[in-house]
């Protein structure tokens, strides 16, 4: 089978190389997948950077979901599963042609969904649904600020916060992804290029504060979004974007930006800081995240979420695939078919 390969921290275009490989085997309660396609997340370009630590050393498949058909599975794993079409959430390995993953990774999803919306529900839908509806569920009336709103992650995050009821205040860069979230319906789109967001933000609160943060930033964002949260406030850190690709000068300066955490100031303040890794949850909670996908599959067939996908690559061009999803010029989903 087919697979792009990571071989060096060189670019996209240098760093990715069209391989064959193995036809995997499945092994007890697994499934292998013939892959219609698969998504890109931002995960997938620090990794590609070198910055992503969790990431297998090189050369590698990497890749967190696909979409595509159970065409053989191991032990253990229910038989009504061969030749559904599913999405799927991997370990790596996703840029293959042919994936092994858990059963229990996979929801069927109808013949007629495109490939970007399912993709969309993966790791993207997983990850939203973990964050508003279980470790920081909404409630109606709340002002959530949403970070990297126009993104993958922050679209959902922003459909979900409009269905429970919430104020939603959208950041995002520039007039166009500005006017897609509009007609998304958030109540207040912040262009995060247009000058400080938080002074934005503050003027727009008056005298109110944020409820719920869902930050993807850090660095020197958290202390922003830490004064603009209200008593009882939840700051949901789930990514990492201000790091940008400066080896370990970058990384020493994007933890001096965030500072330290003092548990007892936010005690005394009555705030929560919460962080979200989706690999960690899937090592330690592989039930719990299979769980989320399956809540964002059955949300996206009810309505509730709803993917924007921006662009669907052919396979020869997952390189610039990376280079755009790497620009922050991209709204919603990337995808790559085969």
């Amino acid at each position: 089978m087919n697979a792009w390969t990571l071989v060096s921290h060189a670019g996209p275009h240098e760093g990715f190389v069209l391989k064959q490989h193995p036809e995997p085997v499945p092994g007890p309660s697994q499934v292998r997948i013939a892959v219609e396609g698969f998504g890109l997340n931002y995960a997938d370009v620090m990794a590609a950077r070198g910055l992503y630590r969790d990431a297998p050393p090189l050369p590698s498949v990497i890749g967190y979901e696909v979409v595509g058909r159970v065409e053989a599975f191991g032990a253990d794993v229910p038989a009504d599963m061969l030749g559904k079409r599913v999405v799927a959430m991997t370990r790596f390995g996703g840029y293959a042609q042919q994936v092994v993953t858990d059963h229990r990774a996979c929801a069927v999803v109808p013949e007629d969904m495109s490939l970007g919306v399912a993709a969309a529900l993966a790791t993207q839908g997983a990850t939203a649904w973990y964050a508003a509806r279980v470790i920081c569920p909404l409630s109606p009336g709340q002002r959530v600020l949403v970070h990297s709103a126009a993104g993958g992650v922050g679209q959902l995050l922003v459909q979900l916060a409009l269905d429970a009821g919430c104020e939603v205040y959208a950041i995002a860069g520039g007039p166009e992804k500005g006017a897609h979230l509009k007609q998304m319906g958030a109540q207040h789109v912040i262009d995060r290029l247009a000058g400080p967001y938080e002074r934005t933000v503050s003027g727009l609160l008056g005298n109110e504060r944020i409820d719920v943060s869902f930050n993807a930033v850090g660095g020197s964002s958290y202390k922003k979004d830490m004064r603009l949260l209200g008593v009882g406030g939840r700051l949901v850190l789930f990514g990492g974007a201000e790091r940008g690709a400066l080896g370990l000068f970058g990384t020493l300066r994007f933890v001096w930006r965030m500072g330290f955490v003092v548990p007892i100031f936010l005690m005394m303040q009555s705030r929560s800081v919460l962080g979200i890794n989706m690999l960690k949850l899937s090592d330690r909670r592989p039930e719990l995240v299979a769980k989320c996908m399956h809540e964002a599959v059955a949300a996206a067939m009810r309505g509730v979420l709803r993917p924007h996908v921006h662009k669907e690559y052919p396979a020869s061009a997952l390189p610039q695939a990376h280079v755009d999803l790497a620009s922050g010029h991209t709204s919603g989903k990337l995808v790559v078919r085969w």
